[in-house]
């Protein structure tokens, strides 16, 4: 059967996802009520697993919990910390907990996280996460082994619109469609122009693209993201606007929903990135034409 955010980009509808921290302990409370809040406004949640290699709950409990209050999730995988035997463990997990929707990832670098010492394992690449995807869909392990269970996952993979050379971002796209992928969510965007290049070239991999935006809370904030992320450089009249601003936070708002009406056009949906400000989002969303 269908997961409710393919349904929705099967039938072309546009789709709003967005993305919630699982919390650093076993008490899933206040991202549950995050996550009820936004019942109604968001189509789908991703859970995020050990973003920024920052050590949290295994995603896999969080999106189990979602699926229990009747949220959808899309479970964010990384290869960073896993290896083949674990991944598909943790795929099948995910399936027998009613969790379809997953987002294939190569993970964040270790050295960006709060474990630095950590060893990453990185057995799979993203590519090959979504061939093990549909090899598992197809009703094998990777060793060829036969399921007793199939699943029947929904790939995504992500995207960065905004990295260079653009030449290798494709090419590195058009394996992840090969692989299996069927949604793209990208990182955050800060030139409509440049996404309107990135949509027209992966328009004949017959992918659905959700678009990116990232609140931006403060110029600090703004500097970090591109001075440590790469692929993402906030262009400085941005940055320049968040520092002439008295409300450093609402004017972040205010560009998030302009990048939100620019990018409407061009893509299936918007992934947003509210960084711990969710309740922000309906407020980030107002006035988009669904």
């Amino acid at each position: 059967m269908p997961t409710h955010l393919q349904t929705l980009l099967d039938a072309g509808r546009f789709v709003v996802t967005a993305e919630i921290s699982p919390p650093k302990g076993s008490d899933c409370t206040a991202f549950l009520a995050t996550a009820n809040d936004l019942r109604g406004t968001i189509d789908a949640i991703n859970v995020t697993d050990n973003q920024g290699a920052n050590m949290r709950i295994s995603p896999l409990a969080p999106a189990a919990l979602l699926v229990r209050e009747g949220i959808e999730p899309i479970l964010q995988l990384t290869c960073r910390d896993r290896n083949r035997l674990a991944l598909q463990s943790e795929l099948l997990a995910a399936a027998a907990l009613g969790i379809s929707n997953i987002l294939a990832l190569s993970g964040d670098y270790i050295s960006f996280g709060d474990h630095p010492g950590a060893k990453p394992v990185f057995d799979l690449d993203s590519v090959q996460l979504l061939e093990a995807l549909a090899t598992l869909n197809g009703g094998h392990d990777l060793g060829g082994a036969t399921l007793s269970g199939v699943p029947a996952f929904f790939a995504g993979a992500a995207a960065a619109p905004e990295a260079e050379p653009f030449e290798l971002t494709m090419n590195k796209l058009s394996r992840k469609a090969t692989a299996g992928a069927r949604f793209f969510q990208t990182q955050a965007v800060f030139s409509p122009e440049r996404f309107a290049r990135f949509a027209e070239a992966v328009r004949p991999l017959g992918v659905k693209v959700i678009a990116g935006v990232l609140l931006l809370k403060s110029a600090g904030m703004a500097r970090y993201v591109t001075a440590n992320i790469p692929g993402l450089k906030v262009p400085p009249e941005l940055i320049a606007e968040l520092e002439g601003s008295p409300d450093q936070l609402r004017q972040g708002v205010a560009i998030a929903r302009r990048q939100i009406a620019a990018l409407r056009p061009l893509c299936d949906g918007i992934h947003l990135m509210a960084m711990g400000k969710e309740e922000l989002l309906p407020e980030m969303l107002a006035g988009l034409d669904r």
